[in-house]
C-alpha cells in the first residue's frame, strides 16, 4: 500500500497562512527546495483540498511568468505534468491533469491509498489534513517550521481528534527552517 505523505510549512506559533491569509513567509532556499524535489520523486500524485488547489492553480500553470525563483522555475514543469486529486464537494472540475473527488472521504483516501503506484503528496492545508489525520489516514508528516511569529491566522491542524506520532527525523534547512518528520505511532 502506498503512503500518504502530508507535507506543509508552518510559523514557529504553529500558523499555516498569517491573519490576512497571507503565505509570503516560507523561504524556499535551495536545501529546502531539494527536500520538496525528494518528497515528490517519491510521489505519483499530488494532494490538494479545495483552498489549496484554488491557491496552486492559480500560482503554476504561469509560474515562469510571475516568479524568477529557482524553485518556482524547477517546480513548475514538474507540478503541471504530475497528476492530481482535489478531494472536494463544491468543485465540479478542474484543469493541469488533475481529478476531483467527492464523497466519503475515508473511503475514497483509503480507495486512493489502495492503488498501485508511488506515494501520494498532501499538500499544505489544514482542513483536509486535520480531517485525514483524524481518519488515520496520514502515514507521514513533513513539517517546516519557519523562524517567523504570525500572531494569528489559520493553525496547522486546526482542531480534530488527538493523535500520537512518532519523530524520525531533524534536519536545519538553508540555515534557517527546521524540518520535522513524523510517523504515526
Amino acid at each position: 500500500m502506498r503512503k500518504l505523505v502530508y507535507a506543509v510549512h508552518t510559523s514557529l506559533d504553529g500558523h499555516i497562512e498569517g491573519p490576512g491569509g497571507e503565505f509570503d513567509w516560507a523561504d524556499m532556499g535551495p536545501q529546502l527546495s531539494a527536500h520538496s524535489q525528494e518528497l515528490t520523486d517519491r510521489a505519483d500524485t499530488l494532494v490538494y483540498g479545495r483552498r489549496v488547489w484554488d491557491m496552486m492553480s492559480s500560482f503554476w500553470p504561469r509560474a515562469e511568468e510571475i516568479s524568477d525563483h529557482p524553485h518556482d522555475l524547477a517546480y513548475a514543469p514538474v507540478w503541471r505534468k504530475t497528476p492530481k486529486i482535489v478531494f472536494s464537494t463544491t468543485l465540479e472540475e478542474a484543469d493541469w491533469n488533475t481529478e476531483v473527488v467527492t464523497g466519503d472521504l475515508a473511503e475514497r483516501a483509503a480507495e486512493l491509498k489502495s492503488k498501485p503506484g508511488k506515494d501520494l503528496l498532501l499538500m499544505g492545508g489544514a482542513g483536509l489534513a486535520t480531517a485525514l489525520s483524524d481518519l488515520g489516514l496520514i502515514d507521514e508528516a513533513h513539517v517546516v517550521v519557519h523562524p517567523v511569529v504570525l500572531g494569528g491566522g489559520k493553525q496547522l491542524f486546526g482542531g480534530g481528534v488527538r493523535t500520537d506520532l512518532r519523530l524520525t527525523g531533524t534536519r536545519t534547512m538553508d540555515g534557517r527552517a527546521v524540518l520535522l518528520t513524523y510517523e504515526k505511532a
